[in-house]
C-alpha cells in the first residue's frame, strides 16, 4: 500500500482531449508522479491496446500507474470506483463532504476533490474555490488531491502540494 508519504505529489489523468499529447506529458513528469488512465472514449479493445502502451512507458518513467473502470489490467491500482477492483491503491473522486465521508468508509487510499477552479471538462460548473476546498480537504481522512482547472500557477495559489491536472500542464495544452 502507499503511504501518505509516497502518494505522488503530480498526477496527470488521461482523456480524449490529451490523448496525442500523453506521452510528452509523461516524459515531463517528474519521476514517481502519477498517471490515471481513463479513456472512457474507446472501445474496449482500443482501450486495452491504448492502456498497455501508456502503461509500460510510465513505468520506464518511474510513475505510479491507475486505471479507472472495472478491468483489472495489472496497474497499480483503480480509479473513482468505491469498491476495489483489484490489488493496489484505490483512488475515489468527491465533490462535497459527503461525497468524502462515503469514499473514505469504502476503502479509498486517496480522493481527487474537485473542481477547485473552472476547469475545461465541465465548463461553467459551481466550483469549489481555494477557502472551501481547504475547508473540505481538513476534514478528510484520507489524502486529497487537488483537481479542476489545475495548473502550476493555480497549485502555488492553492498552497497545496498534492494536485492532478488533465490539460493544465505545459505538455498537454493544446497548440
Amino acid at each position: 500500500m502507499i503511504s501518505r508519504q509516497t502518494l505522488p505529489l503530480l498526477w496527470l489523468l488521461s482523456d480524449a482531449r490529451n490523448d496525442t499529447r500523453l506521452e510528452a506529458a509523461l516524459r515531463s513528469l517528474p519521476r514517481g508522479s502519477g498517471f490515471v488512465f481513463r479513456h472512457y472514449h474507446l472501445d474496449a479493445t482500443a482501450r486495452r491496446e491504448r492502456f498497455e502502451a501508456l502503461a509500460r512507458l510510465a513505468r520506464e518513467l518511474g510513475h505510479l500507474v491507475i486505471l479507472a473502470g472495472d478491468q483489472d489490467w495489472g496497474a497499480d491500482g483503480t480509479y473513482g470506483k468505491t469498491r476495489p477492483v483489484g490489488p493496489g491503491l484505490q483512488l475515489a473522486t468527491a465533490h462535497d463532504e459527503a461525497e468524502i465521508r462515503a469514499a473514505a468508509e469504502s476503502g479509498a487510499d486517496a480522493i481527487f476533490l474537485s473542481p477547485v477552479f473552472p476547469t475545461s471538462s465541465h465548463p461553467g460548473a459551481p466550483t469549489l474555490g481555494i477557502e472551501r476546498f481547504h475547508a473540505l480537504a481538513q476534514r478528510s481522512p484520507v489524502p486529497v488531491i487537488a483537481l479542476g482547472g489545475m495548473t502550476h500557477e493555480r497549485a502555488r495559489e492553492l498552497d497545496w502540494p498534492r494536485w492532478g491536472a488533465i490539460d493544465g500542464l505545459p505538455s498537454t495544452k493544446s497548440a
